[in-house]
């Protein structure tokens, strides 16, 4: 007897930090048409991470653009702070920090509550323990394999044990690689 298994399907999500700000509308549009199946926005506060980037605001005035899926990374504090504006902005997912929340069981549910996917993000250096409590309530985990906050850094392979510790646990979950 030949046991099938089951092809998990590998989704492209650029990151709209690396595009013409001046022109993220067309960008996205662009993308899309190049067959990315996701729109991955790098949301920064100065704070969680030294730079600053797009807010809610961008996210909203992109939406009537784009039916393209709005993947929602927030490396910011205090990530509860903005779930619900990124949901009325028109984000699909909302990502944050598991290193960023002090109740990352209620912050799933509102994520859920407001019709947005939701997933945790892991920084290089988080053991994956933190992040396997909540796998099983969650659309999809991040993983870092770069100090989040800037672009152009060098790819930390030993952060990829951690995406094996993940999809040995939870074989159906959408794994998300940043970096």
């Amino acid at each position: 007897m030949r046991i099938m298994s089951k092809l998990l399907k590998v989704k492209i999500a650029p990151s709209l930090l690396a595009g013409d700000f001046a022109q993220l509308a067309q960008e996205c549009q662009r993308m899309i048409s190049y067959g990315a199946d996701y729109l991955h926005m790098d949301v920064m506060d100065g704070h969680f991470v030294p730079n600053l980037t797009l807010g809610a605001p961008i996210i909203k005035s992109l939406r009537p653009h784009t039916k393209g899926f709005l993947d929602c990374h927030l490396m910011v504090t205090n990530p509860e702070q903005w779930v619900d504006e990124f949901a009325k902005s028109g984000a699909d997912l909302y990502c944050f920090h598991i290193e960023a929340t002090q109740d990352a069981d209620a912050l799933i549910k509102r994520i859920h509550d407001l019709k947005m996917r939701a997933c945790i993000s892991i920084k290089p250096n988080t053991p994956v323990e933190q992040v396997l409590p909540y796998c099983s309530k969650l659309d999809q985990v991040l993983v870092m394999t770069v100090e989040p906050g800037f672009g152009g850094q060098k790819f930390m392979a030993e952060t990829m044990s951690k995406v094996s510790a993940i999809r040995k646990q939870f074989p159906e979950l959408d794994i998300e690689v940043d970096g």
